[in-house]
């Protein structure tokens, strides 16, 4: 058999199983993990509380109704300067119905090193922060907070297990609490993949 008639035979087929779990769009430096469908979780987003970042407890019931991008940020990463990208997002699409949420992680290479006060005042003279930021946590590892558990976990959510792999990894939920996909740390909330996933969720 031709060899490369047999590689092609192989990929074909990586694709198509591909498809049956999930669906996966690759792009340069981006990758965006949408759910797989008819799977639901043992938890919604809007079971979950949280202290934001001037240590009042949140419950994200509040967020019903609204499409969320949840990223774990660092102040001191090749990404950070992505905070004045996400804060465009935010203002622009928040009276549409979608709200970013900022989760402070000290979980890669030390990056975030700073109290939640320090990070508060970084993030709002430094790119003018107005959405809701969260009070610092673990998003990897032993001390993975209930939350990123939830969201990294297949079991948990009932779609795609999504390790975070860096700071400034974004994951989508919809209106209904619903997680609909991880997206890759470097791609960023101006891509157009992204943006029609939004536009998409919020229908």
């Amino acid at each position: 058999m031709n060899m490369n008639f047999l590689k092609i035979s192989i990929a074909l087929v990586s694709i198509a199983a591909l498809g049956v779990t999930g669906w996966y769009l690759f792009g340069k430096s981006k990758t965006i993990i949408l759910s797989e469908t008819g799977k639901t979780g043992t938890k919604s987003f809007f079971d979950f509380k949280l202290k934001d970042i001037d240590g009042k407890e949140r419950s994200f019931s509040e967020f019903k109704g609204k499409v969320v991008v949840i990223v774990n940020v660092a102040s001191k990463c090749g990404n950070t300067p992505q905070y004045e990208e996400l804060e465009s997002f935010y203002k622009k699409y928040n009276s549409k119905g979608v709200v970013v949420l900022g989760m402070p992680a000290n979980n890669f290479a030390g990056q975030e090193p700073g109290s939640d006060s320090e990070i508060k005042t970084f993030c709002s003279t430094k790119y003018g922060v107005t959405f809701p930021m969260f009070s610092k946590i673990s998003v990897k590892g032993k001390d993975k907070h209930p939350l990123y558990k939830w969201l990294t976990t297949k079991t948990e959510t009932g779609k795609s297990d999504a390790e975070v792999t860096w700071n400034f990894q974004k994951f989508v939920i919809g209106k209904n609490g619903e997680w609909l996909a991880s997206i890759s740390p470097r791609t960023s909330v101006t891509d157009k993949e992204f943006l029609a996933l939004i536009d998409k969720s919020l229908k």
